[in-house]
């Protein structure tokens, strides 16, 4: 038997939380549902499956052996209807580009940036893949 999800999202550990919940409330369109000084509780304005958490790493909730409030090795994708616009939008804005605006074969037109943790933000558009990928995806699962 496998478990239930009801819900999932994720939650990036910092010492930072109110400037991170703020970066993704002014840059990625969420709004505040919860707000604590060491937890931030984000939805999505315009998907409300979409949510996102912000908690303290030193807080007493986290086991010990992880507490800090470094965040590594993590890659938020977020897929948009026009990632052009987007591009332009978030460069203006003066974030990051750690990847320029590109195709890829496997799927995606996306670049990425990145928070105030250094948290990797990948802003994707699925485009149809090429030939030498379209027989990766499940049947009637790959981008149009």
């Amino acid at each position: 038997m496998s478990m239930k999800i009801t819900s999932y999202y994720p939650v990036i550990m910092t010492r930072q939380v109110a400037a991170t919940a703020a970066f993704y409330v002014e840059h990625l369109g969420f709004q505040i549902l919860f707000e604590a000084d060491w937890y931030v509780h984000l939805q999505s304005v315009a998907d409300a499956n979409v949510n996102l958490a912000v908690l303290d790493g030193d807080h007493h909730t986290i086991p010990e052996r992880a507490r800090g409030g470094q965040v590594g090795g993590l890659l938020l994708n977020f897929e948009v209807d026009d990632v052009d616009a987007e591009y332009t939008r978030l460069k203006q804005a003066g974030l990051p580009i750690l990847l320029e605006l590109r195709d890829e074969a496997f799927g995606q037109r996306h670049f990425i940036t990145a928070d105030p943790n250094g948290v990797l933000i990948d802003v994707i558009k699925p485009i149809p893949p090429a030939q030498e990928f379209a027989g990766n995806y499940v049947p009637d699962t790959a981008p149009r």
